[in-house]
């Protein structure tokens, strides 16, 4: 995943930040559903109940409205992250802490998470969006360092194929989007938990 968008120009706001915001959900809920390239303005507006004009007086192109979403998205993520990397904490419990910040995160931004997955890599090749390969490259290092760390320090067993686990940790996390919904049954700290025990302990009944 990637890194702060925050240092990049942001679409120009007419009006109130709580019409904005609105806006952006109706939005990402549009674009996660009929993907980047089938999604229109007029297509986010009909959703929104006004006209295709009408926001335009809010963003200029729908190009702007996905930006925003994905670098808002990443800015929380990574601000959640870099303060688990910072926490000073073991192997066990900093991947044990990035697990939680990621189901959390797939709670609050559900659709942002699903237009990541779906249009990073085509997004990725425009100039405007070069931040989304940084962040993933970024998030590599956060997560296959911390496994590596925890096989070095003997936390973690020495058999294991660090890569390889990142890979499977990176995918099975993730794809959680695909059928966790905000308000369910599950609070995101309680997947992660479970999600944990598994990954940590097996689901094999010990003796």
């Amino acid at each position: 995943m990637p890194s702060s968008g925050s240092d990049r120009r942001r679409t120009t706001v007419s009006s109130g930040p709580d019409r904005r915001g609105q806006l952006l959900a109706t939005a990402a809920e549009v674009f996660a559903a009929q993907g980047y390239r089938a999604t229109t303005v007029r297509g986010i507006a009909d959703a929104a109940g006004m006209l295709a004009g009408s926001l335009y007086y809010h963003f200029d192109s729908k190009e702007s409205m996905i930006d925003e979403i994905l670098a808002t998205f990443l800015d929380d993520l990574w601000s959640r992250y870099d303060g688990v990397l910072a926490a000073g904490l073991g192997p066990r419990e900093t991947i044990e802490a990035l697990v939680t910040e990621s189901f959390r995160e797939i709670d609050r931004h559900h659709a942002a998470v699903a237009i990541y997955q779906k249009e990073s890599r085509h997004l990725q090749a425009q100039p405007r969006f070069a931040y989304l390969a940084d962040s993933q490259a970024k998030f590599e290092q956060a997560w296959l360092g911390t496994l590596e760390r925890g096989v070095a320090d003997r936390v973690f067993r020495a058999d294991l194929d660090a890569r390889l686990t990142y890979r499977f940790l990176r995918d099975t996390v993730w794809v959680a989007a695909s059928w966790y919904r905000p308000g369910g049954q599950h609070s995101p700290e309680e997947i992660a938990r479970q999600y944990l025990s598994m990954v940590l302990e097996g689901i094999t009944l010990r003796n």
